[in-house]
């Protein structure tokens, strides 16, 4: 038996450890783990290519707990080690195996599939165990070590008596820690961590039906059936799936392979997904994966962070700032990629180039599928759209290369539910809703039927109106006049319609210059004005006599900033809601207001007008509309 110090430059690492490195203990188990599949797969790679004789069968880790001895094991039988690499690799810490190993054989390997890439991953074993116990057999042809340390920088080596190859370790779990001896705990850690490690993991057995066993049936003498249970067996529980969806390739699989992963990975999803995008790059830098579209209609509010990241199938992290751009993240799904720089804990993203390489490879691989999908299946891409817009359009507002892309499949549509790509429109409207500066109007609506009876209004014009309803659709129509050249949006209730888009021909007023100076004295006596700008406009004499509407840019603005941004450099946050009261000069009922004479007449007409034009844009509410109503009931009397 040898004895020593643990070669470490502080005086005691593993203070260091417990308080600082990991900033979760649970992370142990997945570095144990990872530690041993590393361990089993350099002797698979190693078996592959010639450089050892053993035979490498089907190795698989297992987990075992000893509640009564306080004991957590984790076994596997990969390569092991000798007593010669304990020293090395155990107790000169700062040194990291798979990176000597990787080093040693990089030209024989291709892809090793190798997790370990800290030395420290070993010692996280001491934020929950008292004591540690390594016993390990080499696959060489040297005798089984036995390594013990209780946490100071001392340790022994001995001999062990150990025959199979394969390293067990075992944690004499410290007392605050006893948690990692309840089944349930380690099930949920196993689940979450190792759900996807490449070697099958084994924990506790269960039963199954004897799939060889055919159970008889036997006929009594009064001719009864009866047939006889399942012979049942025990077999391993293994917790992981070695081979999940995103390590095989596009061509392996079919669509119901990609619904049963994603079944897989939110069991308690029961909606399916819409699309799913299979990623696939090993140049300039390994990434697999595959992201699926959920369903979303127009929720902004959708929980994020369902996005798991993975580094060589280990579970690191649900948080993907960063790798997946930002309008990618009300997505869900996997990445996996053994490039992405982390910190020594696995848990966080070092700034790196490399990170902004793999986010502008996933956005591109985004939009082709999107064009892809569109060009293949346009009707079921439209049946989709309103489930998926709010991805597409945040990704136009965040990302300018997605943006340059979306010409291709974003798609606008119309009240009437025909949908259009950007040119198909402008081919459709320019004829029409080109205003007398050469502008192109695009007319849009956010509800159809609020706004049904302006809708009417443009329709009987001929102009073509979009229904435009998703809750960044300010912010989007604002990107598309700035990228648009000679192009502005209009929501339909912004104006009334001969202004919405204008032409060099006006309609003349019925009233002259006096008259129209008196109407609008009697009207700003009743019309209260912090609520409305009064504003007298020639119109067809059928159009409505008085009808409200709420400028273009006031509204966007305030739009833009109940979203997040634009309207609050503009300081509109406590802005009292303004809007025009447009009074159609040419009504019968307008002249018959000038002419009356009676002022008490003059009130209820205006009042009742009023009203009903509040009341056409949901504005009337409260005691107001009470006392209309009180007043319509005394009319019809």
């Amino acid at each position: 038996m040898s004895k020593g110090t643990i070669n470490v430059s502080v005086e005691n690492i593993f203070p260091l450890i417990k308080k600082f490195l990991y900033s979760d203990h649970e992370i142990f188990l997945r570095e144990l783990v990872s530690n041993a599949t590393d361990a089993t797969l350099k002797l698979k790679h190693l078996t592959n290519i010639g450089e050892v004789s053993v035979k490498y069968g089907t190795p698989k880790i297992e987990i075992k707990i000893d509640q009564e001895g306080k004991k957590l094991h984790i076994i596997d039988q990969g390569l092991g080690m000798t007593a010669d690499e304990v020293q090395k690799y155990i107790n000169e810490v700062a040194f990291s195996g798979a990176e000597e190993f990787l080093d040693k054989y990089k030209d024989k390997i291709d892809d090793s599939g190798i997790i370990g890439h800290f030395g420290l991953g070993f010692y996280s074993a001491f934020m929950v165990a008292e004591k540690v116990e390594i016993i390990t057999k080499s696959f060489k042809d040297e005798p089984a070590a036995h390594w013990t340390c209780d946490g100071s920088p001392q340790y022994t080596l001995e001999a062990s008596d150990k025959t199979e190859r394969g390293t067990e370790i075992i944690l004499h779990i410290a007392e605050d820690s006893t948690e990692f001896l309840e089944e349930s705990r380690i099930t949920t850690l196993l689940n979450k961590y190792n759900k996807f490690m490449p070697i099958p993991i084994k924990f506790g057995t269960k039963e199954e039906n004897d799939e060889t066993h055919e159970p008889k049936t036997t006929t009594d003498k009064d001719g009864k059936e009866t047939t006889e249970p399942q012979r049942k067996v025990t077999v391993d529980n293994i917790i992981n799936n070695p081979t999940p969806a995103w390590t095989k390739q596009p061509s392996e699989l079919e669509d119901p392979d990609y619904k049963s992963f994603y079944r897989e990975l939110y069991p308690m999803q029961f909606e399916e997904p819409l699309f799913n995008i299979h990623l696939n790059v090993d140049y300039p830098f390994n990434l697999t994966g595959i992201l699926y579209f959920p369903k979303m209609g127009n929720d902004m509010n959708m929980q994020k962070d369902k996005i798991q990241l993975y580094q060589n199938q280990v579970f690191v992290t649900d948080n993907v700032e960063g790798i997946v751009p930002e309008f990618l993240t009300m997505l869900r799904g996997v990445i996996d990629s053994p490039d992405i720089p982390l910190n020594v804990s696995r848990s966080y993203l070092q700034a790196d180039g490399a990170v902004k390489k793999i986010s502008s490879y996933i956005t591109k691989k985004v939009a082709d599928k999107m064009k892809s999908l569109f060009n293949s299946n346009r009707e079921d891409f439209e049946a989709k759209w309103n489930d998926i817009k709010i991805v597409i359009e945040y990704g136009m507002l965040s990302e300018d290369k997605f943006f340059e892309k979306s010409d291709a499949f974003a798609l606008y549509p119309s009240v009437d539910g025909t949908y259009y790509t950007y040119e198909e429109l402008y081919n459709k409207i320019k004829a029409n809703q080109t205003d007398k500066d050469d502008k192109l109007v695009i007319l849009y609506a956010s509800n159809k039927d609020e706004q049904h009876s302006y809708i009417e209004a443009a329709k009987t014009k001929g102009y073509e109106v979009l229904l435009l309803d998703s809750p960044i659709v300010s912010h989007l129509i604002q990107k598309l006049e700035s990228e648009k050249e000679n192009t502005s949006f209009v929501r339909v209730d912004s104006d009334h319609v001969d202004n919405l888009i204008k032409k060099d021909e006006a309609t003349v007023s019925k009233l002259s210059e006096e008259d129209k100076t008196s109407l609008e004295t009697i009207l700003k006596e009743i019309v209260p004005s912090e609520k409305f700008m009064v504003q007298l406009e020639a119109m067809d004499s059928n159009s409505a006599p008085f009808m409200i509407t709420q400028p273009e840019f006031m509204r966007r603005m305030k739009e833009m900033q109940q979203t997040g941004g634009g309207g609050g450099m503009f300081g509109m946050g406590n802005m009292p809601e303004m809007h025009n009261l447009i009074v159609n000069t040419n009504s019968e009922l307008v002249s018959e207001i000038l002419n009356t004479k009676t002022k008490k007449k003059q009130e209820r007409l205006i009042t009742q007008s009023l009203d009903l034009a509040q009341l056409s844009q949901g504005l009337l509410k409260g005691e107001a509309l009470t006392n209309f109503i009180n007043r319509s009931y005394e009319m019809i009397k």
